[in-house]
């Protein structure tokens, strides 16, 4: 199975400077992202960046580097101007990783290119059980409901499923993983589309894809995906992580 991993990779951050160059034991943190991104099967990965500082040191540990505007609102566009610019054929598999997610394994970057090519859905993403219940109810863990399928149902920062009396039950709650994958041509769809009511309220784009009727599959993690970099907290736990 052909898949190309695109990683969207902006030098903006507003809680941790340059976060994608910071060093997690002599490397770059997108360097970490990158390597895991190369041994997951992909036949190819591109870093899309808006930025020259990163493209230098991307350069530097042999990736290839699409530059991009930067204007652009997120990721999924930053990934649709580098597809333009490569002329990447409209049915091949594109799995978007999140540069400032070090941790997320080269399985797990292989099992949701494998999910999409195997389902009849139009993207494919990853969950995993949230820790406790204290992470069910905080708005910063976006969580997601599932039928036997595999076919999203909503993704929420509220705490769903809701409990109609205090029996919270762990092993049916699913935090979302920022991961994707989807054929090129339907990210050229999905930037047509109009935002919806739904992605508006909570800010989370896939919500929109499900407005416009569109099946998004959903699948446990095949291992653990650890934890991206927000702030300087989380890059300490992530040198600890990886020590």
């Amino acid at each position: 199975m052909a898949f190309t991993v695109i990683i969207p990779a902006r030098y903006a951050s507003t809680r941790l400077n340059a976060k994608l160059l910071q060093d997690i034991h002599g490397k770059p943190l997108i360097q970490h992202t990158y390597e895991n991104a190369k041994n997951s099967g992909a036949s190819s990965v591109i870093i899309a960046t808006d930025d020259v500082r990163i493209e230098a040191v991307a350069n530097d540990f042999g990736a290839i580097t699409c530059m991009t505007g930067d204007h652009h609102a997120s990721g999924t566009s930053r990934l649709a101007e580098a597809l333009e610019k490569l002329s990447i054929a409209d049915d091949e598999i594109i799995v978007n990783v999140q540069g400032d997610e070090p941790m997320l394994g080269a399985k797990v970057i292989e099992q949701v290119a494998s999910n999409l090519a195997s389902s009849n859905m139009q993207m494919a993403t990853l969950c995993e059980n949230v820790i406790d219940k204290e992470q069910y109810l905080d708005p910063n863990c976006v969580k997601v409901v599932f039928d036997k399928f595999g076919k999203a149902l909503y993704f929420s920062r509220s705490p769903i499923p809701a409990f109609r009396e205090d029996d919270f039950d762990r092993s049916i709650c699913f935090k979302h993983i920022g991961i994707y994958a989807y054929r090129s041509g339907f990210i050229k769809q999905y930037l047509t589309m109009d935002s919806s009511a739904y992605e508006q309220a909570e800010k989370l784009e896939q919500l929109t894809v499900l407005n416009e009727g569109f099946d998004i599959h959903v699948a446990p993690a095949c291992s653990t995906t650890g934890f991206g970099v927000d702030t300087a907290e989380d890059l300490e736990k992530v040198r600890e992580a990886l020590k």
